[in-house]
């Protein structure tokens, strides 16, 4: 029978031995993470890797968004009166383009025209009755005067002071009237309201219009914009907003139907972030779309590239140099090694990633199909191919 002291002596000496288990694996752990990358073997065969050299550099990347051409006010024209359409004119035809003040079309006016001249009949006979009761108002003031009585009188009456003043208000009720009237007849001809394409004609000549009956859709010919909607990766390469929307920041609009190129420019920026994507925009321009020898019409889909600013240190890479978990690998000593980089910017040929500081300057081979059994520190054979 094993005595009780055996018992704890055993239990002492199995609890060192884990304890020393313990600290042996934490040892070799540490030696394993920390070990160098090991030296190439030149007894094996080393696979060929295709590599470009590069070098960090400075780069102007063009920034690529979508969206859709739209002019700078699309309204519905509509009836301010009731009447019947008199006149069209030649120019009011879908695809027409006019300009501001044209007339567009005429309604039948004789019923404006008469009101006019009645308003104006109302006003000449309130301006008669406030002269008269001004002169009344002036013998009542004469003869309170000429009795010798002193004082004012008990009732503004008697001197005519509320005849005066009720003349008055009709007079300028009657002048309200007359401006009503002008106006009613003047909305009997239609002008365009600015310089518009005719996009839709609602009505004929004959036909008869209710007050807010729609006439004609027109879209503006003096700009065409586009909201482009930008990733925050993407604000971050673009200049300062004062800079931005001076006018003059170039964007280059291309049709994604048809390949035509207009040369715009950033007429402002938004400052909401939409509701359904998450983005901010940036409101493309072109000034006098209709009258380019290429004509940007509204609703071309387009693509849009934006300049962006100046940016140091980065590497420009074929995108397939980036590897599926976001891995750039590159030869050094005929050695593989890798970081992790996310892409600065990119365009449609290239990535622009920033290395690590301590590979800044240097010429650096880097893959441009790294596979996913690559492994750090692998011997490898560099191939180079051009990053054209």
């Amino acid at each position: 029978m094993i005595r009780p002291y055996a018992k704890w002596l055993v239990l002492f000496a199995a609890i060192g031995v884990l304890i020393s288990v313990f600290f042996y694996n934490g040892q070799k752990i540490d030696q394993q993470e920390n070990r160098p990358l090991p030296e190439r073997e030149d007894n094996g065969i080393s696979p060929d890797v295709g590599v470009i050299q590069v070098i960090t550099e400075t780069h102007t990347v063009a920034l690529e968004a979508f969206g859709s051409a739209r002019s700078r006010f699309q309204i519905t024209l509509s009836a301010q009166i009731s009447g019947q359409v008199s006149e069209l004119a030649a120019a009011f035809e879908t695809g027409r383009i006019v300009h501001k003040g044209d007339l567009l079309l005429s309604l039948e006016d004789s019923d404006y025209r008469a009101a006019l001249a009645s308003a104006k009949n109302q006003l000449a006979s309130a301006r008669v009755d406030l002269l008269e009761a001004e002169r009344e108002a002036e013998q009542a003031i004469a003869e309170w005067k000429g009795s010798g009585l002193t004082g004012e009188p008990d009732s503004p009456l008697v001197l005519h002071e509320p005849q005066v003043e009720e003349a008055k208000a009709a007079v300028s009720e009657a002048k309200a009237a007359v401006v009503s009237a002008e106006k009613d007849l003047a909305q009997a001809h239609v002008q365009a309201p600015f310089d518009a394409l005719i996009v839709s004609r609602n009505v004929s000549p004959g036909s008869y219009v209710q007050a807010g009956s729609s006439l004609a859709d027109l879209y503006s010919a003096d700009r065409i914009e586009v909201s482009l909607p930008l990733a925050q990766r993407d604000w971050q390469n673009l200049p300062d907003i004062e800079v931005l929307t001076q006018g003059s920041w170039p964007v280059t609009l291309i049709s994604v139907e048809t390949g035509k190129q207009w040369q715009g420019y950033i007429q402002r920026t938004e400052l909401h972030l939409d509701e359904s994507t998450r983005q901010r925009s940036v409101i493309a321009a072109l000034d006098r779309p209709l009258e380019e020898p290429e004509i940007l019409s509204p609703g071309t889909f387009v693509r849009a590239l934006i300049q962006g600013r100046e940016l140091e240190n980065l590497w420009r890479l074929p995108p397939s140099s980036l590897s599926q978990r976001g891995e750039i690998w590159y030869e050094t000593d005929g050695v593989l090694a890798k970081f992790s980089a996310d892409p600065v910017a990119s365009d449609e040929q290239s990535i622009y990633v920033r290395p690590p500081a301590s590979l800044y300057n240097d010429s650096v081979n880097v893959l441009i199909h790294p596979l996913s059994t690559y492994m750090p520190g692998m011997g490898v054979n560099p191939v180079e191919t051009s990053n054209d």
